[in-house]
């Protein structure tokens, strides 16, 4: 399993685009959030994920997105890492989100999505790292632990049971 942890791109629109229905075609919901960007205007949509991680706009956490990669350039998933937390992101989002596609998944690409992400979080200096996900989502549960993550809290948030883990990065 060759993969690596990149920043979008224009050059890897078809995949992406292929990422996006693939994962439309379930009808669950799109995670992480940049993954719910208007794709029409493809470039301008990478451009706004770029300038997200400078942005300087109230009530803004700037944020890096990167897709995980396999070796025929196909986007096997995609995280977000935010840089600072709000007290909304301290019970639902934390630092990373992230999601494999569809048909990718139960192959251990959380896992490593998680892993290289937290590489990433560290570079931008992000030594503790907060991450949650629903209590019933067994599959990202394991995947949080076995990437270091320690029960922080569990607490329902709009009628579902979330759980908050910290890893030390």
């Amino acid at each position: 399993m060759k993969l690596k942890l990149i920043e979008p791109t224009v050059d890897l629109a078809s995949a992406y685009l292929e990422m996006r229905k693939d994962w439309e075609a379930t009808g669950e919901p799109l995670a992480p959030f940049p993954l719910r960007y208007d794709c029409n205007d493809f470039p301008a949509m990478i451009n706004k994920i770029i300038t997200e991680k400078t942005a300087d706009k109230p009530d803004w956490v700037n944020n890096s997105t990167f897709w995980l990669v396999n070796e025929a350039n196909q986007i096997v998933g995609m995280s977000n890492i935010r840089h600072t937390l709000t007290e909304g992101l301290l019970l639902e989002g934390g630092h990373i989100g992230y999601g494999i596609r569809p048909t990718f998944r139960r192959r251990g690409y959380a896992t490593k999505i998680l892993e290289l992400s937290l590489i990433e979080a560290k570079k931008l200096g992000i030594n503790k790292v907060l991450v949650t996900c629903d209590k019933d989502n067994i599959g990202s549960v394991k995947t949080i632990v076995k990437n270091g993550g320690k029960l922080w809290k569990e607490h329902i948030l709009k009628g579902v049971a979330k759980l908050n883990f910290w890893i030390e990065n």
